[in-house]
């Protein structure tokens, strides 16, 4: 097969705004709550929702800088090109840029394990081995097409949505007075310190259940209309995350004990079970696919800053290829899976969540603090551009390093 470079053959925008939104909840669930929700619990016990709610706090004033630069700077590879034409530093673009990459594929092991165990409830073979089947699978769709992998991935996502809200709803309807203790697991007594330091060490873990709304400006060169609708993308993405979030983990704090989620590496199946009485098999397989789900969407992501860093001039020009039949960089596709491969096969799975956190934190700070460069050089926005107020890029910089500061003092 004969490939061309990027000055013939670029990506195609064939992408909406339900179709970012599905990419933005596919990997944002799959990332999270399907995998990590249980060791949330143990960390944080009864106040595992106010967790995922800080987390989202976090998150969302660093969704409004994405949501800003995104229209600023419309291309892919985002973080690392933001960097680069904010501070015009050529060694903090690539610093960035590879730190993002490094990120999604540490995310991605992550979630392949986490796949693995869900699959591992169903099919008697070695972890290992379910690995790499995920991930060469995954590779493959990734590489497909942007169109075709949306699709699949959005249909995955639908699937796994459902599965969560049935989960909540069976959680709410057996017990219809929970909701009135909701507020409570959001607050832990500002006294309470054991309470407070145990939902600052599940912080690294929750941030990570929500990454994936950035993931979704590297598709801003395949969207349509990106000015438009990569905001609105954002914010929705973030919004329904963070219910589901909150609520899933508020109903499973209340129906499965913390001894019992620690022997568990499929603790949505597990809750599924308690809630209904129902075999697990049908929430395993969803789980299975929202995993899985979260595999493929980072992969795509990954392959596109490697393709945006190339076009740059950043990484070697092999990398940005474009294969002229699938329109995908089919080449950064292969090495990001590679790298995803044996991050999965070696590393414990909550040394890749923790670790994940704090890489991306580090780079959130980054993209906040190059959306406040712009502003203080009085850089224009394009016509047309969603902006904020300085006051925002420069909250999400300090909550940042606040949530890292605050989750490595209490050993997170």
């Amino acid at each position: 097969m004969k490939y061309s470079n990027d000055e013939t053959v670029r990506l195609k925008r064939s992408v909406g705004l339900i179709g970012l939104v599905l990419y933005g909840l596919g990997v944002t669930i799959g990332a999270g709550i399907y995998v990590l929700v249980g060791e949330t619990i143990v960390r944080a016990g009864p106040y595992a929702p106010a967790a995922f709610l800080l987390s989202a706090i976090v998150m969302g004033f660093t969704a409004a800088s994405f949501a800003e630069l995104s229209g600023r700077v419309p291309q892919a590879a985002g973080e690392a090109i933001y960097v680069e034409k904010s501070f015009g530093l050529p060694w903090l673009t690539i610093v960035v840029g590879l730190a993002v990459l490094v990120e999604a594929m540490i995310a991605a092991a992550a979630i392949a394990v986490g796949s693995a165990g869900y699959i591992g409830e169903l099919v008697n073979l070695p972890k290992e081995v379910l690995v790499i089947c995920i991930v060469v699978v995954a590779a493959t769709i990734a590489a497909w097409g942007i169109r075709e992998s949306v699709a699949i991935a959005g249909a995955m996502t639908l699937v796994e949505v459902a599965g969560l809200i049935v989960i909540i709803y069976f959680g709410l309807i057996n017990e219809p007075n929970s909701l009135s203790a909701l507020p409570a697991a959001l607050m832990p007594p500002p006294t309470d310190w054991p309470a407070l330091s145990g939902v600052l060490a599940a912080s690294m873990i929750t941030f990570f259940a929500f990454i994936g709304f950035d993931d979704v400006v590297n598709l801003v060169e395949e969207s349509k209309n990106p000015k438009k609708t990569m905001p609105w993308a954002i914010g929705i993405t973030l919004t329904i995350v963070t219910v589901l979030y909150v609520l899933v983990s508020f109903v499973t704090a209340q129906n499965v004990s913390v001894k019992d989620l620690i022997g568990t590496s499929a603790p949505i199946s597990l809750l599924f079970e308690r809630l209904t009485g129902l075999p697990p098999l049908i929430i395993t397989l969803i789980a299975i696919i929202a995993t899985m789900n979260g595999v493929v969407i980072i992969l795509i992501m990954a392959a596109r800053v490697a393709y945006g860093m190339a076009r740059e001039g950043r990484l070697p020009a092999w990398t940005g290829v474009v294969s002229p039949r699938t329109k995908t960089p089919l080449r950064a596709t292969l090495v990001v899976a590679a790298v995803v491969l044996g991050l999965a096969i070696f590393t414990p799975l909550d040394t890749l969540a923790e670790t994940s956190s704090e890489v991306l934190l580090l780079v959130f700070v980054m993209i906040n603090l190059a959306l406040v460069w712009f502003k203080m050089k009085g850089v224009p926005a394009p016509e047309g551009t969603f902006t904020v107020h300085i006051v925002f890029p420069i909250a999400g910089a300090v909550f940042c390093v606040a949530l890292l500061l605050g989750a490595s003092l209490v050993g997170g």
